[in-house]
């Protein structure tokens, strides 16, 4: 929009690039979405037993993103002509869109911080104990034989029933 304000000029311009392969989205974003869960577990998984989640690193958010960006316009533009077309890192969208690059990586990067962050604290709350008691303990009463039957009888605080007299 901001390279191309008229719709109809940004139309064209998005057929002439090729960008058929959009319907495949929903499952591309299917697919990074378990793989996501799956990391996403795996990580809940360790913490629990007491292992510390690796570090991401920041280098590989910086540069993938615009990596892809630069990658997927050669590619769709390739695809579509049926040749390599090294002119799509020339054309006016190109540096604007590869700029939109570091924003969207700082958040990526921030958000995969949080959900690690996230299921760190959900797999330690797996391991550990329930706080104060709140967790049920099984207490075997004593067998009645280990009660000596005079202390037993004796006992005026006892919840039992009133002794009966023996004649």
């Amino acid at each position: 929009m901001w390279v191309y304000p008229q719709a109809h000029a940004r139309v064209r311009v998005l057929l002439a690039a090729g960008h058929g392969y959009l319907t495949w989205l929903p499952i591309a974003l299917a697919l990074a979405g378990a793989v996501a869960l799956v990391a996403l577990a795996v990580t809940a998984a360790d913490a629990a037993r007491g292992r510390t989640a690796r570090g991401l690193p920041a280098a590989a958010f910086a540069l993938l993103p615009p990596l892809a960006f630069a990658l997927q316009e050669l590619l769709e533009l390739s695809l579509h002509t049926g040749t390599f077309a090294w002119q799509a890192l020339l054309a006016p969208t190109f540096l604007p869109g590869l700029l939109l690059q570091l924003p969207f990586a700082l958040a990526a990067y921030v958000a995969a911080r949080l959900l690690l962050r996230a299921a760190e604290h959900v797999g330690r709350a797996f391991a550990s104990p329930l706080p104060g008691g709140a967790y049920v303990e099984l207490v075997l009463a004593p067998a009645p034989a280990t009660l000596p039957v005079r202390v037993a009888a004796a006992s005026r605080e006892s919840r039992a029933p009133p002794r009966v007299a023996t004649v």
